[in-house]
């Protein structure tokens, strides 16, 4: 197992709020199951709930969520809206989760 690098305790008092929020947020399976279809493409709603498999109550209110805590941004192209990821550090995130969880050689 590689050697963990020395943790600067300060930096990590600042940052832990904003890494708690984004771990929260991350903590509903719906709202994970967004951002993971978010971390390959932009997608309208329609198409989040059509592969997500929530209804559109759900959806808004994950979607809402995830929107308040800056983890995604939308933009509207006629009557459709479309949602992208704007965090960074989320999809690093996402990205980690899909590697420890869902690459073939996780199990």
């Amino acid at each position: 197992m590689p050697a963990t690098p020395a943790i600067d305790l300060q930096r990590l008092r600042r940052s832990a709020d904003q890494a708690g929020r984004l771990l929260k947020a991350l903590g509903n399976p719906d709202r994970l199951l967004l951002l993971c279809m978010l971390s390959q493409e932009e997608l309208h709603v329609g198409a989040l709930e059509e592969r997500v498999g929530v209804g559109q109550p759900t959806l808004s209110q994950q979607l809402g969520v995830l929107r308040r805590e800056g983890l995604v941004a939308t933009r509207k192209e006629g009557k459709q809206v479309y949602y992208r990821i704007s965090s960074p550090q989320a999809l690093a995130v996402i990205q980690t989760l899909y590697q420890l969880f869902c690459a073939e050689d996780a199990e």
